[in-house]
């Protein structure tokens, strides 16, 4: 098997996973998955496609990712691997696609506005 080259993005983060075949190593920006993201929950994001897939200790992925912040980029992780397990076996689609991880989640953060403090929020008023 040649190594596949799948991108995920998610608000400002973008990921780039190269997976080959191996025996399960997960190596973010030359850490491991353990080093980069090291709540339960973004690791627990990361590994969401091979779990469901069933392809926890079938694959070794190297993951280059910039960008955002952790959780962007743990979804971008996500989408990225979810594209190469679907590009591995088509029967994978039908399980990813329905829990929504082949979705690239096109929320973004919204522009802040001239004569406004952020986005939304406005300066204090004063009526005096």
């Amino acid at each position: 098997m040649e190594v596949i080259h799948k991108i995920g993005r998610r608000k400002t983060a973008v990921a780039r996973a190269y997976v080959a075949a191996g025996s399960g190593n997960i190596t973010i920006n030359k850490k491991d998955i353990a080093n980069y993201f090291t709540t339960a929950t973004l690791q627990y994001k990361v590994k969401q496609p091979l779990t469901m897939t069933n392809n926890e200790s079938n694959f070794d992925i190297t993951v280059n990712v910039y960008g955002g912040g952790i959780t962007g980029q743990a979804e971008a992780v996500r989408l990225a691997i979810s594209r190469a397990m679907c590009e591995v076996d088509a029967e994978n689609r039908g399980i990813l696609k329905p829990e929504g991880l082949l979705t690239r989640d096109p929320r973004m953060v919204e522009r802040k506005k001239f004569g406004q403090k952020k986005a939304r929020k406005k300066f204090q008023f004063s009526k005096r």
